[in-house]
Parts: C-alpha cells; structure tokens; sequence
C-alpha cells in the first residue's frame, strides 16, 4: 500500500478530484487544477494514483482530450472517504469546545475574569462557544493575517497592538498556528505565563 495516499493531505485531495470528477461534465486535469488550486502536475499524479487503484477510469475523445470517469468503486471510495473526513471534523470540534471549556473554567476558579484571543480561524469559533458558557469576557481578538475584520463583534487587531491589555491571558485560539503564535507572543515579549493553550 502507498502511505502517501494515507496522509490526510492526500485524502482530502483525493476527496476533492473524485468529488469534482463525479460531476456531469468531463474535466480535463487543467480544468480539475484550475479548480483545486493546486499544479497540473500534482493531479496527473493524482490521477494515475486513483486510475492504478480502479477508483477512475479514463475515456478518450477525439483530438487527444481525456475525461476522467468515476467507477462504482470510485463512488465508494468518495463516500468512504466523505464519512473519514466529517468524522475527523466531528471528532476535532467535540475535542476542542471540551478543552477549551475546561481551561476557561480554570482561569475563572483562579479568578480571572477576561481574556485575549490569538489566532482566527475555525477553532477560534469553537473556543468563543465555550467561553460563552461561562463568566468570562472576551476583550481583544488579536491576528495579524486577519487585522481589521470582526470576529462576533470585536475588531481583530495585529498581535502588537492587541497586547495593551496588560497582564490579560492571552489564550492561543488556533490549532494549526498555535506553535507560531506562541513563539511570535513570546517575541513580543508577553510572559509564558501569560500564554494559555487548550488542551495542554
């Protein structure tokens, strides 16, 4: 078995070209690049991947054009692989809203009673759903890719401007930037101590 086409990288995009293919119109790897987003090259790669596996077939036409055809088994890969993907998602969300729930019960018992976001993303939006389950309040939202935007009401600021609330927890509301933004915190010079991460 190929372990790259294990990674969840490569099933996502898997899902992604058998979803796209399993259309009525027949698209050409140009057009199924276009698309995704990503190179021709990488979905030729793809595509010989998913050919060699029986999940694609692939049809000729006049003046050397191909289209690429879902097979059934092609069709239950795609649903195998759907259901793999809102199970990730749904096991992450439950996982997330837990922990942060549980570290913003913490900082409360220990007698805070406001906090500072870092990081927008879709986890931002799970950890505010659990801060809204208790006393606390969110009082600056802080993303330098996202400066200027709202996020539930509160303008996002650069992570310099944002760090005026002295001595506020910052808590870390990005799982795949939590690294980053830690260290950047860090680099502005916000204490360790202040720096909370869900789930750690």
């Amino acid at each position: 078995m190929n372990d790259a086409a294990e990674k969840p990288l490569d099933s996502s995009r898997s899902l992604q070209l058998l979803s796209e293919i399993s259309g009525d119109e027949p698209l050409s790897q140009r057009e199924l690049s276009r698309r995704l987003g990503i190179a021709v090259g990488l979905v030729n790669s793809y595509l010989k991947n998913l050919v060699s596996k029986g999940f694609v077939r692939v049809k000729n036409f006049p003046s050397n054009r191909y289209a690429y055809l879902l097979t059934p088994q092609g069709l239950a890969e795609k649903s195998r692989l759907a259901y793999q993907h809102l199970s990730y998602f749904t096991s992450l969300y439950t996982v997330a809203r837990q922990d942060y729930l549980s570290l913003f019960r913490r900082l409360e018992d220990s007698g805070v009673r406001e906090v500072v976001f870092c990081g927008v993303d879709e986890v931002a939006e799970v950890a505010y759903l659990s801060l809204r389950e208790t006393g606390l309040e969110l009082v600056a939202v802080l993303d330098d890719g996202r400066h200027g935007d709202l996020f539930f009401g509160l303008p996002v600021m650069a992570l310099a401007d944002g760090l005026r609330n002295a001595g506020t927890p910052v808590v870390i509301s990005s799982l795949k930037r939590r690294e980053e933004l830690v260290l950047t915190l860090r680099s502005l010079g916000v204490e360790a101590d202040r720096i909370f991460v869900a789930g750690v």
